[in-house]
């Protein structure tokens, strides 16, 4: 009895484990150091236009950050700056936003 029980119990760690694995492993992260060509702001959102410097490949990424948002504002961040950028592939949103340019 003990050793069904402990094979239901190891099968069923089995099939949660899958499925939180497959579940995490449709979206690909992508890094890429940008330009920024045009930003949009839409309410508590910004729709930034960037053209990669390695491939020249114009992306479009949403960002819904606070902080950056509030640089867009403060035009501390503007059309021209050069960024590092991680986003979403599949949903194009930002995860992080930063100038490459430091003090």
């Amino acid at each position: 009895m003990k050793k069904a029980v402990s094979i239901v119990m190891a099968l069923a760690l089995l099939t949660m484990s899958l499925v939180t694995f497959s579940g995490t492993a449709s979206a690909a992260e992508v890094k890429m150091i940008a330009t920024i060509k045009k930003i949009e702001m839409k309410g508590t959102a910004a729709t930034v236009t960037l053209k990669d410097t390695k491939s020249d490949k114009t992306v479009t990424v949403t960002v819904k950050d606070e902080l950056t948002l509030d640089k867009f504002k403060d035009k501390r961040i503007v059309e021209g700056d050069e960024i590092r950028l991680k986003y979403d592939d599949a949903t194009g949103e930002s995860k992080l936003f930063r100038k490459t340019a430091g003090c």
